[in-house]
């Protein structure tokens, strides 16, 4: 992507939302993560899904996290200076998401500063939130975001 193009610190005030989703929810996903990465019984058998407090075939809740990764991505993530992220946090998952769930939502910018150790990034908290069609909060978390300003006319940022 041309430099121009990306989104800097400079473009993430607090107050401004990206739009996450739509991301439909299938149970052959939901089977292929879990038995990846988190083979329990309510993550891989319908049966067991609906026999448990979830209610049915359930995703993983670091699938959820995936999921809403990837739609972080697709939205805004693979557009901005970013340099990565020093941890999460806090992670919630509010509500089971089920197969045939219809995820969306957003990510909101919470505060940014610039950072004092490393001249040229700024840091971005972020809150994001995920919804199943209903309107249930199935997911909310919180990190930051290390993000380039954006360089100066004939120097570096």
């Amino acid at each position: 992507m041309p430099e121009q193009d990306l989104l800097y610190f400079e473009d993430m005030s607090p107050g401004t939302i990206f739009p996450l989703g739509p991301k439909d929810v299938t149970a052959d996903e939901i089977i292929a993560f879990a038995m990846e990465f988190d083979p329990q019984p309510m993550h891989i058998d319908a049966e067991a899904g609906a026999a448990s407090i979830l209610g049915g075939l359930a995703a993983s809740g670091w699938h959820t996290c995936a999921m809403m990764m990837r739609m972080m991505a697709d939205s805004y993530l693979l557009r901005t200076a970013a340099e990565g992220a020093p941890g999460i946090d806090h992670v919630r998952w509010r509500k089971p998401v089920l197969a045939g769930d219809v995820l969306s939502g957003e990510t909101r910018v919470l505060e940014a500063r610039e950072s004092r150790s490393r001249p040229g990034i700024g840091i971005v908290s972020l809150r994001h939130e995920l919804r199943n069609q209903i309107g249930d909060t199935v997911i909310e978390s919180e990190n930051p975001v290390m993000v380039r300003l954006r360089p100066q006319e004939g120097g570096e940022a």
